[in-house]
C-alpha cells in the first residue's frame, strides 16, 4: 500500500472519485457507489464506481456498474431493494428482490431521472429504461434520493433544482410514473446552485421522529466553496416543514454530497451517511496519484435534544483498534502510514500538532470558544491552505470540559465535538506520512493505532 493511501477511508484503485452514488445494504453486504471516471485523473465520462464491504471500512473494489455512454453521463442518484416488486422488474426464479438505482442521465443541455435494476443484490446491473422516468425537461435537474415512504404508501424522491435553488418532492407507487408533490426553498445559503438533496427521519432523545432535509451548495460555505446545509423538521408524506434554521450538516472546508445507507437491517437500529472528502474549489487539482478523491468515514447520525444533528465515526472503527499510541515527551508517536484514533479532553485552549516526515506541521486548536485546524497546501493548490474556525455549539463544554474524537488518515482528519454535534472535516496532503502528534495546553488524550 502507497504510504500516503488512506487506510480506513475509501479510495478507488486509480483514476477520479466524486459523489457517493447508490449507498445501499443488499446481499449482506454495504454497497458503495460513486461518480467514477474509468478514464483517467480528472472529472469525466461520469459512470458509478462500485464498491463493497461487510463492516463499512473494508472495501473490496468491483467493475464500473452503470457505464458512461455516448452522449449519456451516468449521474449522481441512489439505490435501493424494491421488496415488493413495485416496479415489475422481478423474474422467476431471482433469488434475491431487485435493487434498483434511480440516477440522472446527463446529456447535452438535458437531465432527467433514469432508472437501473440489479437481480443479484447489487453485484451486476442494467439499464432498466431507455427513457427517463421522471423529466422536467431541464438543463440542469439531478441527484434524485428516492426512498419508500410507508405512512402515505408511495415512493418519495427528492431532486435538485440547482439554479432555482430548491428542492422538488415527487411521488409514485411503481417508481415508473411520477408526480409532483411539493417544492422547497430558496431557503438557507442560496450563493451557489444547490445539490446532492438527502430526506431521512430521525428519532430525538425522547423518541419522537423528525425529518432532515439535507441539501449541498457549490459557494457559500462554512469555509468557502461547497458545504451541506440541513433543516430539522417534519414530512407528512407531501410537504416537509422545517423547524429549525438552516445549519451546517459539517463545518470543514471538505465534506460534500453525503447521503444515507438505505434498507440497512432493522436490528442495526441506526442511520448512516457517507459523503465526499473534497471541496470543488480545489479538487480536479489535488496531487495524489493514482488516485484523486477519498471518501469520508461512514457516520452514525441521530438527533440532539435541541435538534442538532449528531455525527460519529460507525461503531465498527473501535473493533479496528490496535496498539496504543507510545508517549513521546509532550505528544505522541505515530508509526508512518498509519492511521489513528483519539479521543481528547480539553479543559481549556489546547493545541493538536501534525508533523509529518518532513517537516510539514497541520494543526488543530481551541481557541477564543472555537475549534480551529491550520494546514499547508501543495504547489499545486495554494488555496488549500488556510486557518478554519468552527464555532463550538451552546452546551459544547460540560462541567469545564470539552471531550472530542479525532481520526487521523494519512490524507484527512475528522473531528467530532461536543457529542457529535459539531463535525470538522479537512483534507490533509504532507508529502510524507505524518509520524509525531504534539499535544500541548489543557489537553490529556489517549490513541490507538486502526488496523
Amino acid at each position: 500500500m502507497p504510504p500516503l493511501r488512506p487506510r480506513v477511508h475509501f479510495t478507488p484503485r486509480a483514476n477520479w472519485i466524486n459523489d457517493p452514488n447508490g449507498l445501499v445494504y443488499a446481499g449482506g453486504a454495504y454497497h458503495l457507489f460513486c461518480q467514477f471516471n474509468p478514464r483517467g485523473l480528472d472529472h469525466g465520462y461520469m459512470s458509478w464506481g462500485h464498491a463493497t464491504s461487510r463492516d463499512l471500512l473494508h472495501w473490496q473494489e468491483h467493475d464500473v456498474a452503470l457505464p458512461w455512454r455516448e452522449g449519456h453521463d451516468v449521474f449522481s442518484g441512489s439505490a435501493f431493494v424494491d421488496w415488493a416488486d413495485t416496479a415489475g422488474f422481478a423474474r422467476p426464479g431471482d433469488p434475491h428482490p431487485p435493487v434498483i438505482a434511480m440516477y440522472t442521465g446527463n446529456a447535452p443541455d438535458h437531465q432527467a431521472q433514469y432508472l437501473a435494476v440489479s437481480r443479484d443484490a447489487g453485484t451486476t446491473w442494467t439499464f432498466a429504461t431507455p427513457e427517463p422516468v421522471l423529466d422536467e425537461g431541464k438543463a440542469d435537474f439531478r441527484d434524485p434520493k428516492t426512498f419508500w415512504h410507508a405512512p402515505s404508501g408511495q415512493w418519495v424522491s427528492v431532486v435538485a433544482h440547482p439554479h432555482e435553488r430548491q428542492v422538488g418532492l415527487y411521488g409514485s407507487a411503481d417508481l415508473r410514473t411520477w408526480a409532483p408533490l411539493s417544492t422547497f426553498g430558496p431557503a438557507g445559503v442560496t450563493e451557489g446552485i444547490w445539490e446532492v438533496p438527502d430526506l431521512f427521519p430521525l428519532r430525538g432523545p425522547g423518541g419522537q421522529e423528525r425529518w432532515v432535509l439535507k441539501v449541498d451548495t457549490f459557494q457559500g460555505g462554512p469555509q468557502g466553496g461547497c458545504g451541506a446545509q440541513y433543516w430539522v423538521g417534519d414530512f407528512d408524506g407531501v410537504t416537509f416543514t422545517p423547524a429549525t434554521p438552516a445549519r451546517w450538516a459539517d463545518w470543514g472546508r471538505d465534506f460534500y454530497a453525503a447521503i444515507t445507507y438505505a434498507d440497512l437491517p432493522a436490528e442495526q437500529d441506526r442511520t448512516v451517511w457517507i459523503g465526499w472528502l473534497n471541496n470543488w474549489s480545489y479538487a480536479t487539482r489535488l496531487p495524489t496519484t493514482p488516485w484523486r478523491g477519498m471518501m469520508t468515514l461512514p457516520r452514525e447520525l441521530g438527533l440532539s435534544a435541541d435538534l442538532i444533528l449528531t455525527q460519529a465515526p460507525v461503531r465498527e472503527l473501535e473493533a479496528r483498534r490496535g496498539a496504543a499510541l507510545a508517549p513521546d515527551g509532550d505528544g505522541l508517536a505515530l508509526p508512518p502510514g498509519q492511521a489513528v484514533d483519539l479521543t481528547l479532553t480539553a479543559t481549556g485552549d489546547f493545541t493538536l500538532t501534525l508533523t509529518s516526515a518532513a517537516g510539514e506541521e497541520a494543526a488543530l486548536f481551541l481557541q477564543g470558544g472555537a475549534l480551529h485546524l491550520r494546514r499547508p497546501a501543495p504547489p499545486e493548490a495554494p488555496d488549500f491552505a488556510g486557518t478554519h474556525a468552527a464555532p463550538l455549539p451552546d452546551g459544547a463544554v460540560l462541567d469545564g470540559r470539552l471531550d472530542l474524537r479525532v481520526v487521523l488518515d494519512t490524507l484527512s482528519v475528522e473531528v467530532f465535538a461536543a457529542g457529535g454535534r459539531l463535525s470538522f472535516t479537512h483534507g490533509l496532503l504532507p508529502t510524507q506520512p505524518v509520524t509525531r502528534l504534539g499535544l500541548s495546553g489543557a489537553v490529556q488524550g489517549e490513541g490507538w493505532v486502526l488496523t
